[in-house]
């Protein structure tokens, strides 16, 4: 155990305890200049390291006042720095700053980066609202209601769902013009594949939209964006919160495997239906006669939505795997 009190330019004073009892140490070191009056400290179980910043960055010709060296102090050659070294260290740190001062100042800058980070951050914060809006009321009728919420889903939060599944094709457009970074494939299948659910099988049959599978998708979609949206937004300023980190790259492990199940339950639901009503099917002209079933794409487009969920999952693992994997330690 050691306890200490260091004063610059006067002494350091310690007590520590040891095989032979309670101990009082201390030293004084008089520098050759100023330095900081708060140096650091730190304590290992080997030694007491106390680094002591000089005021002003210049070489000294010896570290005391008086010319004889202490006899308890002894250099640390590992760490040792003549003069030329002390000067060719200062310069390498300056070419450092001017070099990349230089590269900063021929990058060109963007007129209307903080126009774009405005709008990423009210895109953002709409569509979190939106979901945020969404699975609150769904939670809330689930609770009140139990399972009586699921049929009646579609009718109370699609209004909603229409909205920000529309205001996500915007996602497609910002990969596609550069405004993020987000990869286009990856964003391209999840917007059209859940609009072609929400418009298509679900939105177009009023058969589908009292099923209890409405209520799942919608659930498993609002809870991913509740953490994916303001994730993006506090990106946009330069802000990390590390839970958030987690949940987002965490909870879709189990979330996109469920929503791509209850999505692929749906499409199966709706097979019977389209086949009964022939609603989409395309009857193409003589001599061919033949009717194109859309309940015949249907069962194409299962096998296409596994491969989105495929698509999307080794996407987000990759991102996971870069954001909180193992930090690779640069080489010198």
């Amino acid at each position: 155990l050691l306890t200490f009190t260091l004063t610059i330019n006067s002494c350091l004073l310690a007590q520590g305890h040891g095989a032979k009892g309670d101990n009082i140490y201390e030293f004084q070191i008089e520098f050759l200049e100023p330095v900081e009056p708060k140096p650091i400290c730190r304590v290992t179980q080997r030694q007491l390291n106390i680094t002591v910043q000089k005021k002003e960055s210049n070489w000294w010709e010896r570290l005391t006042k008086q010319e004889k060296r202490p006899l308890f102090l002894a250099p640390d050659f590992d760490r040792w720095l003549d003069e030329s070294d002390a000067e060719m260290e200062l310069k390498e740190k300056e070419e450092e700053k001017i070099n990349k001062m230089k590269i900063e100042s021929r990058v060109p800058k963007d007129p209307f980066k903080h126009l774009k980070k405005g709008y990423l951050i009210m895109y953002n914060l709409v569509q979190f609202l939106g979901f945020s809006w969404i699975f609150v009321n769904m939670t809330v009728r689930l609770f009140i209601l139990g399972k009586d919420s699921f049929y009646d889903t579609f009718h109370t939060i699609a209004d909603m769902m229409y909205f920000c599944q529309t205001l996500a094709l915007m996602e497609i457009m910002n990969s596609l013009i550069g405004l993020v970074r987000s990869p286009l494939i990856p964003a391209v299948v999840q917007v059209f594949g859940r609009n072609f659910i929400l418009f298509v099988v679900i939105g177009s049959l009023e058969e589908m939209q009292s099923k209890p599978v409405v209520f799942f998708i919608f659930y498993f979609w609002s809870i991913t964006e509740l953490f994916r949206y303001p994730y993006y937004m506090l990106s946009c300023i330069g802000i990390e919160w590390k839970p958030l980190t987690w949940l987002r790259y965490t909870t879709w492990i189990p979330l996109y495997p469920l929503g791509g199940l209850a999505e692929a339950v749906c499409v199966v639901q709706s097979i019977p239906i389209f086949s009964e009503t022939g609603k989409f099917s395309l009857g193409l002209p003589n001599p061919l006669n033949v009717t194109i079933q859309f309940s015949f794409l249907l069962q194409i487009y299962l096998i296409a939505l596994f491969l989105g969920v495929f698509v999307n999952f080794r996407h987000l693992y990759k991102q996971r795997k870069q954001h909180l994997g193992p930090k690779k330690r640069k080489m010198k």
